[in-house]
C-alpha cells in the first residue's frame, strides 16, 4: 500500500531497487502492481491508505480481486517491457 503522484515512476523505481537490502521493496520483493486507485483530492488518496492499512491480508485480496480476479500483473498498463 503506498502513495505517489506518478505511477510510472513509482513503479520504475521499485523495479531499481530490486535486491536491494536496505529498501522494503528490495527485502519483501514488491515490484508487481496487482491493484490501484486515483484520486483528485490527496487527503482522500491519505485516508484511503491508512484504512487499507489497518485491514487483514484476506480483507486485503478480496479488494485486489474485485478490480483484477486473475491477479495479473498490472505494471504493463503503465510501464513497457524496455521500462521506458
Amino acid at each position: 500500500t503506498g502513495l505517489t503522484n506518478s505511477l510510472k515512476r513509482r513503479l520504475m523505481e521499485h523495479r531499481n531497487n530490486k535486491g536491494n537490502l536496505k529498501t522494503f521493496t528490495g527485502r519483501y520483493c514488491c515490484y508487481q502492481l496487482m491493484y490501484y486507485e486515483i484520486y483528485k483530492y490527496v487527503n482522500n488518496a491519505i485516508a484511503r491508505e491508512r484504512q487499507i492499512k489497518r485491514w487483514n491480508r484476506a480483507k486485503k485480496m478480496a479488494l485486489i480481486t474485485t478490480m483484477n480476479p486473475g491477479m495479473n500483473n498490472l505494471n504493463g498498463q503503465f510501464i513497457t517491457k524496455d521500462y521506458g
